[in-house]
C-alpha cells in the first residue's frame, strides 16, 4: 500500500514546492513509482514539471468536485515512474464548494484511497495557507514533511501549522505524524541562517533533516525549463542535496 506524504508550510516562498516536486522525481528515479497531486492553485508543480496551466482540461479539481477517477486524470511528466495529478485556477473556486460537500476534509482521502494500492509514495503539494484543501491533505496523509526557509519570518506562524496538525490529528486523521523538517535556501555565509536553523533544531530535535537544502541559482532556473532538477543540472548544489535529502528520507523511514 502506497506512503500519502503532504508537504505543507502556510508560509510562501520557503521553498515547499520545490522540495515536493524534487524528492518526488529522486523518489521515483530510486525506482518508487510516485504520484504528485498538486493541491495549490498556483499550480507551481504542475508547470514545474512541464505542462502549461491553461493547457490543463482535467485537474485535481474534477476529482475532488465532479469525483472524476484519479486514474482518468493523471498525467505521465518527464521522469520515468512519476505521475502527475495537475492543477490549474479552477482548483481556487473548490475550496468554496468543498463547504457545502457532506465530510467536506475526507474527500480527497476518499478519493486517494482507490489508487493508493497503484503507488508506492503520493506525495500532495499544498496551497500556502491552511484552508479546507491543506486540511484535506492533512487528513489524506499519513506524514508530513514542513520545508522552513532559513529566515526570521519562517519561524512567524509555524506555531500555527502546528496547532492545526494537531487539531487534524485529534478530529480528522489519529495516525498523521510528522515525518520532517526540511531546511530550505540555507546560505551558510548569513549568520541569521545559523541562529534560525538552530532555533528549529531546538523546536524540533530529531525531526529536522541532516541534509540541508542551500540557496542555488540552478534550482530556481529549473521550473521554467519545466523539469526537475535533475534533468536541468543534475551536478549542480541543489541537485546534490536533493538527491542526498532523498537518500536521508528513505534511510530514516525503512
Amino acid at each position: 500500500m502506497g506512503k500519502i506524504v503532504a508537504f505543507s508550510n502556510q508560509k510562501g516562498g520557503v521553498g515547499k514546492t520545490t522540495t515536493c516536486v524534487n524528492m518526488s522525481a529522486y523518489l521515483a528515479e530510486r525506482g518508487k513509482k510516485v504520484l504528485l497531486v498538486d493541491l495549490d492553485p498556483q499550480g507551481n508543480a504542475t508547470s514545474g514539471l512541464g505542462y502549461a496551466k491553461p493547457e490543463i482540461k482535467n485537474s485535481v479539481y474534477n476529482t475532488l468536485i465532479d469525483e472524476a477517477p484519479v486514474s482518468s486524470i493523471a498525467l505521465k511528466t518527464s521522469v520515468k515512474n512519476l505521475d502527475l495529478l495537475p492543477s490549474n485556477i479552477d482548483l481556487a473556486g473548490a475550496e468554496v464548494e468543498l463547504v457545502y460537500m457532506k465530510d467536506r476534509e475526507l474527500i480527497l482521502k476518499n478519493m486517494l484511497s482507490e489508487i493508493k494500492d497503484f503507488y508506492d509514495y503520493i506525495t500532495i503539494d499544498c496551497p500556502p495557507s491552511l484552508g479546507l484543501l491543506t486540511i484535506n491533505a492533512l487528513a489524506a496523509a499519513d506524514t508530513i514533511i514542513i520545508p522552513i526557509q532559513s529566515e526570521y519570518y519562517s519561524l512567524e506562524g509555524l506555531s500555527q501549522l502546528i496547532n492545526t496538525i494537531k487539531l487534524v490529528i485529534k478530529h480528522r486523521n489519529g495516525k498523521l505524524k510528522i515525518e520532517g523538517v526540511v531546511l530550505t535556501m540555507y546560505d551558510s555565509r548569513a549568520v541569521i541562517s545559523k541562529q534560525i536553523s538552530a532555533e528549529i533544531k531546538k523546536y524540533f530535535g530529531k525531526r529536522v533533516f541532516d541534509t540541508i537544502i542551500p540557496r542555488n541559482i540552478r534550482l530556481s532556473e529549473a521550473p521554467s525549463h519545466g523539469v526537475p532538477i535533475m534533468l536541468h543540472d543534475p551536478k549542480c548544489a541543489g541537485a546534490k542535496a536533493y538527491s542526498a535529502l532523498t537518500d536521508e528520507y528513505l534511510e530514516k523511514t525503512k
